[in-house]
């Protein structure tokens, strides 16, 4: 089980902006890096065991991603982090936004969990709200398109 989560920090470090993840679990800590050979080291009571994982490209996906931002319909907002994406903070609650609501900086927009963490994804700027481009429950991916805004 916890080689399965150490998979998906990896995965997540791999895909985002962040350069090191450094965590502890049950007296273990794991700290994985990027760009430095991407060394994965468990250490317990002091004791490290690095473990060196395979950098190749050959299995990595290629995303696609819009070369215009300012397409006729809009603005694309993209996922900062590949998990699951919630439209609203519980099944029985509203969505946070539907097709055609204005948001303002700052609101939110959807949730996704990643890790069994519940990360808020907020409008980065002010604007219309033109397509949700995720269906609820739906996993993501890094960079994926969530949303359509049409700036005010």
């Amino acid at each position: 089980m916890w080689k399965d989560k150490l998979k998906e920090i990896i995965y997540i470090l791999e895909n985002s902006n962040v350069n090191e993840i450094d965590l502890s679990f049950w007296g273990t800590r794991y700290r994985v890096v990027k760009n430095s050979g991407l060394a994965l080291t468990a250490s317990e009571n002091n004791n490290s065991v690095p473990v060196v994982l395979d950098q190749s490209k050959d299995n990595a996906e290629s995303f696609e991603t819009s070369s215009s931002t300012d397409e006729e319909n809009g603005e694309k907002i993209l996922s900062p982090m590949p998990g699951t994406f919630y439209a609203a903070p519980s099944p029985e609650a509203n969505p946070f936004v539907k097709k055609g609501d204005l948001v303002v900086e700052g609101d939110t927009l959807c949730i996704i969990e990643a890790m069994k963490i519940m990360n808020n994804i907020e409008a980065e700027q002010s604007g219309r709200i033109i397509k949700i481009l995720v269906e609820n429950g739906k996993s993501v991916e890094y960079n994926q398109p969530l949303f359509e805004i049409k700036p005010s």
